[in-house]
């Protein structure tokens, strides 16, 4: 599908225009980045507590940043989790980065959060325990001890085999929230004494954390440097690739180009404050790889008009292979981007910060291939004196092939 015919634009002739661009975005990006003292790094990389929580209801965002503001948790990150499968899940992640030194630290983190939210939303009767909170072995510890089936010896494998069964239903079925003692009925080999004991000695409470997970200081720094060595690997592999392909320069060129995207995508994240998490470095690999896939489709193209187009100077080759090629990059990047522009406003608040790095990587990673890759090659040709045909030594080429045509010309007129 061709968008535009007979293309016929000068783009290397604005190419300071699109370097003026990339530097002034690359400055802005690094003074927010220096005056910001950095990155804002996720709890992956930083250290700190994630606990997740599912309600009965919807989740009153506001009550529970209030009451883990009057637990001194006000710097406490609060995400709903807008689950496409289960729009109902009623579900928030709330996430306090580390204060403090050690393992002793990450568990007053996790106990404050539960504190601050058993305070406000805990169950009726104070006094029994949660049965959305219960182990398994706790279950079958208290079924055993109370042997409402009149079991007698008998009664320990049976009710472990109960009480694990019971627990599978609360969570695999509710989600680890059951609100009725009656749901617990369905549960095979549950009889009616069975439930009227935990109604006796159990209370349901309106949330029940789904899980908690903790990660130290040392883990997110070992995060933070194995996700820079990862994009580093991937740069150099993809530089090994192209300079195997076509050259040097050009695997150069598009490895400079993706630095250029990721750096200026961070500095969006500086700006707009948004966090950097292991979903983010996620994306920016897949921006990378997009970027360099499109970077490359013009040097391919590039390559070709060069053996067809012997006679033309270099930079009016590399203006043909783009404008060739601009209809299939609208067409895709068009289509991709308006992809994660979707996610990015409907994919919920987990995925605003993997989706924002996809929506600006796009847009920055397009306009590089053709804004500062190419013209990276044609400077490098110009500078080493080629301006006609490229890189692969066919202006040299070009060039004694004209004198040997000059020479043999004038060498036939003197024998005339």
């Amino acid at each position: 599908m061709n968008f535009f015919r007979e293309v016929n634009l000068d783009w290397m002739s604005k190419a300071k225009y699109f370097v003026a661009l990339s530097l002034a975005l690359l400055l802005i990006g690094g003074a927010s980045w220096a005056r910001k003292g950095g990155l804002r790094y996720g709890i992956d990389f930083k250290g700190g507590t994630l606990v997740y929580v599912r309600f009965a209801q919807a989740p009153p965002i506001d009550q529970i940043r209030k009451s883990l503001a009057e637990q001194g948790l006000g710097d406490s990150v609060i995400q709903q989790i807008n689950d496409i499968a289960n729009p109902n899940s009623n579900e928030v992640v709330i996430g306090l980065e580390q204060k403090g030194q050690g393992n002793e630290a990450l568990d007053a983190g996790k106990t404050a959060i539960l504190q601050a939210l058993r305070k406000s939303f805990g169950s009726g009767d104070a006094s029994k325990p949660d049965l959305n909170s219960a182990t398994s072995a706790a279950l079958a510890e208290f079924l055993t001890r109370r042997d409402p089936l009149a079991l007698g010896l008998t009664a320990g494998d049976r009710y472990t085999q109960m009480s694990r069964q019971l627990t599978d239903y609360r969570d695999k079925e509710h989600n680890g929230l059951v609100t009725s003692f009656d749901q617990l009925k369905k549960v095979p080999g549950t009889s009616d004494a069975v439930v009227a004991a935990l109604r006796d000695a159990y209370s349901l409470g309106s949330f029940a954390i789904r899980n908690v997970e903790i990660v130290g200081p040392k883990v997110g720094a070992q995060l933070r440097r194995q996700a820079i060595f990862v994009t580093l690997y991937a740069l150099v592999g993809m530089l090994v690739y192209i300079a195997f392909r076509f050259e040097w320069v050009y695997g150069a060129a598009a490895v400079l180009a993706v630095f250029h995207d990721v750096l200026i995508t961070l500095g969006f994240f500086s700006l707009l404050n948004f966090e950097i998490s292991l979903t983010v470095i996620a994306a920016l690999l897949t921006l990378v790889g997009y970027s360099m896939n499109d970077t490359i489709v013009i040097f391919d193209r590039i390559r070709e008009n060069n053996r067809l187009m012997r006679r033309e100077p270099f930079p009016a080759i590399v203006n043909r292979s783009i404008n060739q090629t601009l209809s299939r990059t609208i067409l895709t990047s068009g289509l991709t981007f308006l992809t994660v522009l979707v996610l990015f406003l409907m994919g919920g608040q987990v995925l605003r910060s993997f989706s924002f790095a996809l929506v600006v990587g796009i847009v920055v990673g397009t306009y590089s291939s053709f804004g500062i890759a190419a013209p990276l090659v044609v400077a490098w040709n110009h500078w080493r004196g080629r301006g006609a045909p490229a890189g692969s030594g066919s202006a040299a080429g070009n060039k004694a092939r004209t004198g040997e045509a000059t020479t043999n010309r004038l060498a036939a007129a003197g024998r005339r």
